[in-house]
């Protein structure tokens, strides 16, 4: 399982994604992720709306295995769901 994290420097709910995302490596061993900062690779809200196919008001923007989640908030809903996020 792969996941990305689109997000930029300053944004605390795109820290707390990258927080879930190192619990989840933790503790499972088919778990891995990239965080992409859209600052330093020059991807713009315009580039993120087309990858995620709908208007992007907000970062983080995160994908698991190429579908997209959502934001921060969607992201641990999913993780809680599907992934047993915080039941160790």
């Amino acid at each position: 399982m792969f996941t990305v994290i689109f997000g930029r420097p300053g944004c605390p709910f795109c820290v707390r994604a990258v927080e879930v995302a190192d619990k989840l490596k933790a503790d499972m061993e088919d778990f891995d992720y990239r965080y992409v900062d859209i600052h330093a690779e020059g991807i713009s809200k315009a580039d993120l709306e087309k990858t995620v196919g709908k208007p992007v008001q907000t970062v983080p923007q995160v994908f698991v295995d190429e579908q997209h989640v959502g934001g921060f908030t969607e992201f641990e809903a999913y993780a809680k769901e599907n992934l047993g996020l915080y039941t160790a």
